[in-house]
């Protein structure tokens, strides 16, 4: 199974760097061709991920058209772009693993909603869970969910991606997966503000507890499966990003519980923090259903600039007490 993905950040070329493990061909396809140049060259990628020497089985391209030549295509673009980059190539047949973390801000919809509309005669798969890029990339040991409603489709996909140092649990629970890794990443920039106001880690503990009583709230709601939100790519996913500065997101949260306009520090970036995109969709979403949703209210609050650091604390110590459960 030749396999071509789609995304030449940092998390794109890590799975590019898993998926050559095994010394098959793999397609990397990156907008930018400082990074189409330097994977071919050197074999690094020095823009996104610098410092790891990438297998000679990647190949980099930044023409669409070779990826038809691949059997399956693992999706790395950032959500709120997945739409129009597969909107770019005549709807593929072969299966496509979505491995971006969001839910597409001016729709609501899932990413394997968007894709099943852009592309609704492909397999959709879905690969999420605790993973920092670099250590992906550098072989560390890895455990994540791969969701698709053919457990046989995951499990032939499994069989090809899967190293000894990145290990794949499958699951038909494709809501219960794309669910948690969206949500965490709101709740990581929360985490972030509380390391940035200097809360402690008191207030993070029960932060993360809290906020996975939503994420089981919300995709319950959702049809999610309770295992799914518990496992690899809801709590475990949870807790890696909520408790470190490698997080974009948790960064962004730790720059605005230090003072810094949610605003200027988007700015600032070269690299995507989804959960500022998720957290206005998201908190909308959750209205809509009727599902309570305070932590993810008060990011929204914050990215917004509706409200303060201070005045989101306020807002969420004073409210009424209750009995503990999801």
């Amino acid at each position: 199974m030749k396999l071509g993905v789609l995304g030449g950040g940092a998390w794109g070329t890590a799975l590019a760097q898993v998926a050559a493990q095994s010394g098959e061909e793999t397609l990397l396809w990156a907008l930018e061709q400082d990074v189409v140049s330097a994977v071919n060259r050197i074999h690094e990628n020095p823009i996104y991920l610098q410092g790891v020497k990438l297998e000679p089985a990647i190949r980099a391209t930044g023409n669409f058209s070779e990826l038809a030549e691949c059997d399956a295509w693992i999706v790395a673009t950032p959500a709120q772009h997945m739409r129009p980059v597969l909107e770019r190539m005549p709807c593929p047949k072969m299966p496509l693993v979505l491995c971006s973390k969001g839910i597409e801000e001016s729709s609501g919809a899932l990413l394997h909603e968007v894709a099943r509309q852009v592309c609704p005669t492909s397999p959709v798969a879905v690969l999420s869970g605790p993973t920092f890029a670099h250590e992906v990339a550098k072989r560390l040991p890895t455990a994540v969910t791969l969701a698709a409603e053919d457990i046989g489709l995951a499990e032939a996909l499994r069989d090809r991606i899967a190293q000894p140092t990145f290990r794949i649990y499958v699951s038909d629970d494709i809501a219960g997966a794309e669910i948690g890794g969206a949500v965490k990443n709101v709740l990581a920039i929360a985490c972030g503000v509380v390391e940035g106001k200097s809360l402690g880690q008191n207030a993070r503990a029960a932060l993360i507890a809290r906020g996975f009583a939503e994420m089981s709230r919300f995709g319950l709601a959702c049809g999610a499966k309770r295992e799914t939100l518990a496992g690899l790519s809801g709590l475990g996913d949870l807790v890696l990003t909520c408790s470190s500065t490698s997080s974009r997101n948790y960064s962004l949260g730790l720059g605005i519980g230090q003072g810094r306009p949610a605003s200027e520090l988007l700015s600032n970036r070269k690299t995507v923090a989804e959960g500022a995109f998720t957290a206005p969709v998201l908190a909308r979403l959750a209205k809509k259903k009727g599902v309570d949703m305070p932590i993810v209210d008060a990011v929204d609050a914050l990215i917004a600039g509706r409200a303060n650091v201070d005045q989101v604390l306020d807002a969420l110590l004073s409210r009424p007490p209750r009995a503990e459960g999801i």
